[in-house]
């Protein structure tokens, strides 16, 4: 069955629009907070799995003679804590639940809301994401700054810097999985595609080892993706690695992928809907 057009509908002025969206934020932040048990599995594989890469690491950069890469032996310390404490809130997984939907027809529903698909969406998974920060990613900062080696940079505009350079990194790293999920509207199942986002994703976003360790054209070749700016880019500013001009230009990186992912969203949405058709009648 052929999906009807979905109506137009004002558009919402931008005190509404923050509103409404605030409370999807609010909502997506309810939901993750009920599952404790996982959050909690969650930490205790990631600080397991931090201690490995520091071990790790740290080998590599003493058989390098103390520094690999630009990076020395407290820096990439803070690297792999870093990007540790922000494995749970960044997607790297290409998992969302908009896939589901897409996959049994729900989302026809979805599309009569006089809503956004793409930014609610967007909205409720940051939410569930930023909840993810208290069990998962603050006690592994807390830990890595008792008995982990790791020191964090005091100044606070650089500190301000990596916070603001974490939501991005939340933000845009949901806005791609989003374009990963409505593929759905052409291919109905979308697994294959999750899967290889999460392999693609994890190598770039320098989640095992950092980006800038990579030969000459891989670096080349990552920077050209939207990856780094959801790992690489706020574990450097976080620990003060990037600083200043940099740092701003980092920023305004992130907020370019943001653009083109959100713009790009659009786009797939409005072609996508007019494709869409729902199984089994």
């Amino acid at each position: 069955m052929q999906a009807a057009p979905h109506p137009t509908t004002p558009t919402p002025g931008a005190a509404t629009w923050f509103r409404v969206h605030g409370r999807l934020v609010a909502a997506g932040w309810r939901r993750g907070s009920t599952y404790r048990a996982a959050a909690l599995g969650g930490l205790v594989a990631n600080v397991t799995f931090g201690f490995l890469k520091v071990s790790v690491l740290t080998a590599a950069v003493a058989a390098g003679g103390g520094e690999l890469a630009g990076y020395d032996t407290r820096a990439v310390i803070a690297y792999a804590w870093l990007s540790q404490a922000l494995l749970g809130s960044v997607n790297l997984f290409g998992r969302i639940d908009l896939a589901g939907r897409m996959k049994d027809g729900s989302v026809a529903v979805d599309l009569l809301r006089p809503i956004d698909l793409q930014t609610s969406t967007t909205a409720q998974e940051v939410g569930r994401a930023l909840f993810s920060l208290l069990p998962r990613g603050v006690p592994i900062v807390v830990l890595a700054l008792a008995v982990g080696g790791m020191r964090l940079p005091t100044d606070p505009a650089v500190l301000g810097a990596g916070l603001l350079s974490a939501l991005l990194a939340v933000v845009v790293s949901h806005l791609v999985v989003y374009l990963v999920a409505v593929t759905g509207f052409w291919t109905v199942e979308t697994r294959g595609l999750q899967v290889f986002y999460m392999v693609l994703a994890g190598f770039f976003a320098g989640l095992f080892v950092p980006v800038s360790i990579f030969p000459g054209w891989l670096f080349a070749l990552a920077q050209a993706t939207p990856f780094p700016s959801m790992l690489q880019t706020p574990v450097d500013l976080l620990s003060g690695r990037v600083v200043g001009g940099d740092a701003a230009v980092a920023l305004l990186v992130q907020l370019a992928w943001l653009a083109g992912a959100l713009a790009l969203g659009q786009l797939m949405t409005r072609a996508g809907r007019r494709r869409l058709e729902v199984q089994g009648g």
